[in-house]
This record gives structure tokens, sequence and C-alpha cells, in this order.
């Protein structure tokens, strides 16, 4: 199980979030990404070492990356404003009125900021330090969940939202993908039941995302290899959502649900390999062009 936890991670650290990144604008993230391979590739080789100092070292070094990429989060915020305060009326680009780009916002702010979670989990349990007090098997899959249920679920929500001009089912999504996320990271420190109802709203978030992708984007995109990957991106949350809703509901109730090593073989690797590198490779096929309104960037084609 450890193994096939190493690969989803590595795979989050060194292929879902640089290609994620590409599809947010702003200077910070174009030097970040530039940055990326030479911060993610000690973070990988310290998942493969014992841990001890040298792997906690090199693990730590990818936790300043990702800190340094939550710092963006801020910025973002006041390049938006200082972008709505700069445009004129006529040169409006946003949603409609009456339809908020804060939901949409909120997915990316999250995107930017749950990989510091995951650094942070990795260099303390590379290190063999029990943050928090929690189990060093639980930090292992903390750095998993923030990269997939964090970055990419978040930025997925986010990009949806904003193909769907901000529609009220995608607003809905992009409210509940990180929100539930949030509150499946407080239920590590209050317990079970508030895990179970994070893994509630992330389920309902990620099954909208999935719909609206399915329904919306899928269907209007013309590129077959972007349409067969957004088709599997879309599809493979039917099951991996339900897996993370059971074994939720198992480990609040004591019900019979799947053990871990399962969960990590089924729900992770769909999730990892189907839903989000699947997803982001198919959303830098058909990410538009032109200015993004949310903070004045413009988008390269992919």
């Amino acid at each position: 199980m450890i193994v096939l936890v190493d690969i989803v991670i590595t795979v989050g650290m060194l292929v879902v979030v640089p290609m994620g990144l590409t599809l947010m604008d702003g200077p910070g993230l174009t030097r970040l990404r530039t940055l990326w391979p030479a911060g993610a590739a000690p973070g990988a080789i310290a998942l493969w070492l014992p841990r001890g100092a040298t792997a906690g070292v090199l693990a730590g070094a990818y936790a300043l990356l990702t800190v340094a990429l939550a710092l963006q989060a801020p910025w973002r915020i006041v390049r938006r404003r200082t972008a709505a305060r700069s445009d004129p009326p006529a040169a409006h680009t946003g949603p409609p009125p009456g339809r908020s780009p804060l939901p949409r916002e909120l997915a990316f702010l999250t995107a930017l900021v749950t990989p510091a979670v995951a650094g942070t989990a990795m260099a303390a349990e590379r290190s063999g330090f029990r943050l928090f007090g929690f189990r060093l098997e639980t930090l292992r899959l903390t750095e998993a969940h923030f990269h997939f249920a964090g970055f990419a679920a978040a930025l997925i929500a986010g990009l949806v939202c904003r193909a769907e001009g901000d529609s009220a089912p995608a607003r809905a999504a992009a409210l509940t993908v990180p929100g539930g996320t949030a509150v499946v990271f407080v239920g590590f420190f209050v317990g079970d039941w508030v895990q179970l109802a994070g893994a509630a709203i992330l389920t309902a978030g990620m099954w909208l995302v999935g719909w609206l992708t399915w329904r919306d984007v899928r269907g209007v995109e013309t590129d077959p290899v972007a349409r067969g990957l957004l088709a599997l991106s879309a599809s493979v949350l039917a099951v991996t959502m339900l897996l993370a809703l059971d074994w939720a509901l198992g480990e609040a109730t004591g019900l019979p649900h799947l053990p871990i090593a399962w969960m990590a073989a089924t729900h992770g690797v769909l999730n990892a390999f189907g839903f989000a590198f699947c997803g982001v490779l198919a959303w830098r096929r058909v990410r538009p062009t032109g200015p993004d309104p949310a903070i004045g960037g413009s988008h390269a084609t992919g």
C-alpha cells in the first residue's frame, strides 16, 4: 500500500500540480512553474528514502516550494481587486451581472493553498515527526489527499465554473469542493463524524463537477482527445467519491467498509490518474484564450 501511495504522491508532485499551474496566470506563478522541478524532485526522492534527517531535508525543500505557492493566494486577491478598479465598465469581461465570481475564485485560491498542507505533512512524516500527534501513516495519506482532493479538485471546479459562465450549479460546485475539503481537514482534529460531513459535502461537489463536465464542457468540445479525457475524468468520480463516502461512513459508524489498502488501490489510483491527471491534461487542451477576468491576465493556448 505504501508503494502505491508513494507513486500517487509522486505523480501529484511532478506532473499534476505543475501542469495544473499552467491553467492559472500570474507573474509569481510563472516563476514558480520554472522552479517547480527543482523543488519537487527532492521531495519525490524523499518519498523513497528511509525516514530520517536526509529524507526530512529533501521533503522540506518541497514544503518551502508549496508555501511559496500558497503565498500567491493573497497576491491573487490583490491583483483581482486592482484589475476590478482599473478596468472601465465597457471593458468588463467578468461574469454576467448578478453572477458573483467569488465561488470560482475561492476554488482557485484553495488550489493555491492546499499543496502547502501536503508539503508540510510530507516534511514532518519523512522526518519521522508526528505532526499534531498524528500517526505517520495518516500524514502519508494527507500528502496524497491534498494534492488531489485539495489542489486538482479545487482547480478543476474553478475551471468548470469559469467555463459555465459562473452559473448557479457551477458556483455551487466551486463552493462545495473547497468547503468539503476544509471540513475534512477540520475532521482530522475533531473526529470521524466531522470527516463524514466533509466527505458528504465534497462528494456532492465532485459529482456536480463531473455532471457539468460531462453535460456541458465535454458536450461542446470538438477535440476528440479532449472529449475522451473529459469523459473519463468526469465518469470516474461516480465511483471514487462513492468509495470515499462509504469509507467515511464506515469510520464514523463502525459499519463494514474497505480497508485503507483497498481504498488506496481503488479510490486513490482512480482519482489520481482517472480524474486528476486526465482532467488537467484535458483542460490544457480546451482552456480558453483571452483575458482571465479574475486577475486580468491571459491564457496561452495549450
